[in-house]
């Protein structure tokens, strides 16, 4: 015995219009995945980006010395704003770079937990007017009897 023959269905006509959408949503989503974890370099993530060496200095009130040699500057924004610059200059002019560049502001300290030579500078006691952080942080390390690493931090609270 022959079984009746069942009529056609009109899957094949519909499953595109539904994979189709399903597909691109599909699609969609693991390019937002993928996209939110990478680039851990781009500012709106919060992270740090590539900053202009004297946009760094500017933002906390000061100016790249003439024999400096200006290394890697960053700034990360987010509730606050934070900058920093890594410079290398001759050993010999960092403290009257510090003295002309913060006339008003405390004396230099030494020694342990600031290194060779740290200095922190608020509105309050020293930072010009100019300067758009509310805090500049300067450390300094010796490399050796010429040279010295100077890590330069602006920043808002």
């Amino acid at each position: 015995m022959r079984a009746p023959d069942r009529g056609h269905t009109r899957w094949g006509l519909v499953l595109p219009f539904i994979a189709v959408p399903v597909l691109i949503l599909g699609f969609l989503i693991v390019s937002l995945f993928a996209w939110a974890l990478t680039d851990e370099d781009d500012p709106r993530a919060g992270g740090p980006a590539k900053a202009a060496c004297a946009e760094v200095l500017l933002f906390g009130g000061a100016r790249l010395p003439a024999d400096a040699r200006a290394g890697q500057c960053t700034v990360q924004r987010g509730i606050d704003t934070a900058y920093t610059a890594v410079l290398r200059m001759p050993r010999e002019d960092v403290r009257g770079w510090l003295r002309e560049t913060y006339p008003d502001a405390p004396q230099v300290r030494t020694g342990d937990p600031c290194g060779a030579l740290c200095l922190d500078v608020t509105h309050e006691d020293g930072l010009t007017g100019a300067a758009e952080a509310h805090v500049v942080q300067v450390r300094v390390e010796y490399e050796n009897a010429e040279t010295a690493s100077v890590r330069f931090s602006a920043f808002t609270t």
